[in-house]
């Protein structure tokens, strides 16, 4: 085990992600995810900020996200699908039209994300992140 096993969040704050609305914890997981990505990105190319950055945002869009989920939905244990499902159903006041359903399931994603940073389950986290990372290119 390395020293980074230890770590649960980064402020390590009380938060039960059981009281959280789902909208929160879409919330708290597009800063989770988009963190996860960058690192992603600058531990697998020595590209500048500015290639790094669009590959970001390619990685992060609902669409791409509605993939990921796919991959990583037959792998989720009961409650994480149902916190999966609770993201996805949350209805927002802005959903871009031409990808409601990709937004929907980027929403479950980012809430699954969430809850599993504010409950302090990184290694979880890491373990889901890998079925994102398959089949992703990061050299363009």
């Amino acid at each position: 085990m390395t020293e980074n096993d230890n770590l649960t969040r980064l402020l390590g704050l009380e938060c039960n992600p059981k009281s959280c609305g789902s909208d929160v914890l879409a919330f708290v997981g597009d800063g989770v995810f988009g963190l996860l990505v960058r690192e992603y990105l600058a531990s697998a190319s020595n590209a500048h900020a500015a290639a790094q950055h669009s590959r970001a945002v390619a990685m992060v869009r609902c669409e791409a996200q509605a993939e990921y989920m796919k991959r990583i939905l037959p792998h989720l244990n009961d409650e994480e699908e149902g916190v999966f499902r609770r993201g996805r159903n949350h209805h927002t006041s802005h959903s871009p039209r031409k990808s409601s359903a990709a937004y929907h399931t980027a929403t479950g994603l980012e809430a699954l994300f969430g809850y599993l940073y504010l409950g302090g389950n990184i290694s979880r986290i890491r373990e889901l992140f890998e079925y994102c990372k398959e089949n992703t290119e990061t050299e363009e």
